[in-house]
C-alpha cells in the first residue's frame, strides 16, 4: 500500500481526471512500480489523453493540475528537456507530484512499464501491450572516449583553485559515470546515484571517497578516488570490444599527479 499522503492525493485526483472526457487513462511510474514508495517519494503520474486532444490538454495542464488539490507551485520540465511534464507541489505534506501529459499512443516509447490506475476502454493497456519499455543504458565506449579528458579538465580546476568547480565536476562524474556503472554491477537500472547506499553497499566507501569538500586536499583525494573507482568498474565490467585510450589515460593521470605535487598537498 502507498503511504497515506500519496493515497489521499490519488483518491482526490483520480475522479477529477476521470471526469475529463479528453483523458483516457492514468498510470503511475517510479518507485510505485517496485512497491518501494515511502513517505519521501515523489508521485510520478502519466496522464494519457486522446491524440486529437493532446494539444488542448497541454494548454490546460495548469488548470488541470490546480483542480487536483491545494496546489502550492507548478512549473514545466523544460530544464530536463521534457515540456510535457508539470512538476507540482501540493498540500498537505507537502507532496511532490509529477504530472506527465502524453498522447496515449506516445506511451509506446517509454523507459519503464507504469502501473495503470485507471483507463477508459482499455486504451492504455492496448498501447503498453504492443510495445516494450527501453531504459537507456550507458555506453562503455562513450564513457571511455570522454573520461580521461574530463579528468584533465578537473585537474585544471583543482590547479587553478576553482574548488566549487571541482566539487561540481566530481558530482557530475558520479551521476553520469560511476553511479550508473555501479547500478549495472549490481543488476539495477542505471539511475544516477539513487539509492546506492543500499543497492551497492559493498562499494559505498569507494564511492564516498569521490565526494569532495571545498578544500584543495579534499578535492585532490576525491579526484584520485574517482580515477581508482572508474578503473576498477571498467575492469570488472569487461565490456567486449572496448577500446581503451591508454595514452590519454596515462597523460591525464600524470597531469593530475603533477597538479597535486605542485600544490604540495
Amino acid at each position: 500500500m502507498p503511504p497515506a499522503i500519496h493515497q489521499a492525493f490519488l483518491d482526490r485526483a483520480l475522479p477529477r481526471l476521470q471526469a475529463d472526457p479528453r483523458i483516457v487513462g492514468v498510470a503511475v511510474g517510479g518507485s510505485w512500480i517496485d512497491d518501494a514508495l515511502d513517505e519521501y517519494s515523489d508521485l510520478d503520474l502519466v496522464i494519457a489523453c486522446a491524440p486529437s486532444a493532446h494539444a488542448a490538454v497541454m494548454r490546460d495542464r495548469q488548470a488541470i493540475a490546480t483542480a487536483l488539490g491545494p496546489l502550492l507551485n507548478a512549473f514545466t520540465g523544460d530544464h530536463v528537456h521534457e515540456p510535457r511534464l508539470l512538476i507540482c507541489l501540493y498540500e498537505p505534506g507537502p507532496l511532490h507530484v509529477d504530472l506527465k501529459f502524453v498522447a496515449v499512443d506516445d506511451l509506446a516509447t517509454r523507459v519503464e512499464d507504469p502501473v495503470v490506475l485507471w483507463e477508459r476502454d482499455g486504451a492504455v493497456r492496448v498501447v503498453l501491450a504492443r510495445s516494450a519499455a527501453c531504459f537507456p543504458l550507458p555506453d562503455p565506449q562513450w564513457i571511455e572516449d570522454r573520461f580521461w579528458t574530463w579528468v584533465h579538465y578537473g585537474a585544471t580546476k583543482l590547479g587553478r583553485g576553482e574548488l566549487f568547480e571541482v566539487v561540481d565536476f566530481l558530482a557530475a562524474v558520479r551521476d553520469m559515470v560511476l553511479g550508473p556503472m555501479l547500478h549495472l554491477k549490481y543488476g539495477q537500472l542505471p539511475r544516477g546515484v539513487r539509492k546506492l547506499e543500499t543497492l551497492a553497499a559493498p562499494d559505498v566507501a569507494a564511492l564516498a571517497a569521490t565526494v569532495a569538500t571545498h578544500d584543495a586536499a579534499s578535492g585532490a583525494a576525491a579526484m584520485q578516488a574517482t580515477v581508482r573507482l572508474y578503473r576498477a568498474l571498467r575492469d570488472q565490467a569487461g565490456a567486449p570490444g572496448l577500446i581503451r585510450h591508454a595514452r590519454a589515460e596515462a597523460a591525464a593521470v600524470a597531469y593530475l599527479e603533477q597538479v597535486i605535487a605542485h600544490l604540495a598537498l
